[in-house]
């Protein structure tokens, strides 16, 4: 069953929203070759927890061992943090976090490089994030879940990238997951009809390679099936009749709200 939320929910939860926004900002700085995922992790947990009230929402979800999903190159999601994964010039590094603020969740990632990136690698997090505007801008009232995995798809068609099929985003609330599911894939017309108090995580994740993935030993780092690598780029999203409403952007000083257009994306762009 699908929940809807108040404006004044939609506020709580871009309260969390914000903290994962300013934590990916302080990210920036961090993620330098040479540091561990434990390393960064172990900061995600203390960055979190300073902010009164706020708890990870992620650390001992269905078990899950850490503060972040910290997925290095061709890891798609759900890469265990360690002190042992130690960060290397020309990596990329997939964060996904979520904070659990007064009862209320909210989720993102961001994909850093390591140092220098190779060219092609830098297209892939460009046309992700691109993605991610464009799949933001296609959740409003009266469309359906299709329309955002079209807009997924239409945004890295022709650049020899593939969607993961595989792997989708969700409803977020008081729950990390919650009904729909939001595919990163469809057709416009497809799958439950936007409404007005919809909170949504729409997360792309890209390919160089192909879309097939396989699960490690781990039983939760998923990677490409062929070893290239993947780019993962999420926001939590509430519709609302004004647009939809980024949940998980920072907000400047003297700013009545968060943004209500993709732009919200561009907030780590200039610098990631």
């Amino acid at each position: 069953m699908i929940e809807l939320k108040s404006s004044e929910e939609m506020d709580e939860i871009a309260r969390g929203g914000r903290i994962i926004a300013a934590l990916y900002r302080e990210m920036q700085t961090r993620i330098v070759p040479g540091v561990s995922t434990g390393e960064l992790d172990r900061f995600a947990e203390t960055f979190i927890t300073d902010h009164d009230g706020a708890l990870p929402a992620f650390k001992g979800l269905y078990g899950f061992p850490g503060t972040m999903c910290c997925s290095i190159n061709e890891e798609v999601v759900h890469g265990i943090p360690s002190k042992k994964r130690v960060l290397r010039e020309g990596d990329i590094l997939s964060l996904d976090t979520g904070v659990r603020l007064n009862g209320w969740c909210s989720d993102s990632a961001w994909t850093f490089g390591v140092g220098d990136v190779a060219g092609a690698v830098v297209d892939l997090l460009d046309a992700t994030r691109h993605a991610l505007d464009r799949a933001v801008d296609a959740a409003r009232a009266g469309n359906h879940v299709g329309h955002i995995g079209h807009a997924v798809e239409s945004a890295v068609r022709g650049l020899g990238f593939e969607v993961i099929r595989d792997l989708v985003g969700h409803g977020i609330g008081r729950k990390v997951h919650e009904d729909p599911q939001v595919p990163n894939r469809g057709e416009p017309g497809e799958g439950p009809l936007l409404q007005v108090g919809m909170v949504l995580a729409i997360e792309p994740m890209i390919a160089m390679g192909t879309w097939r993935i396989r699960t490690l030993s781990d039983r939760w780092t998923i990677v490409t099936a062929d070893g290239q690598p993947s780019a993962h780029f999420e926001h939590t999203i509430g519709i609302t009749e004004a647009g939809p409403r980024i949940l998980t952007a920072e907000v400047s000083p003297g700013a009545a709200s968060d943004s209500t257009t993709s732009r919200g994306s561009e907030q780590l762009r200039g610098t990631a």
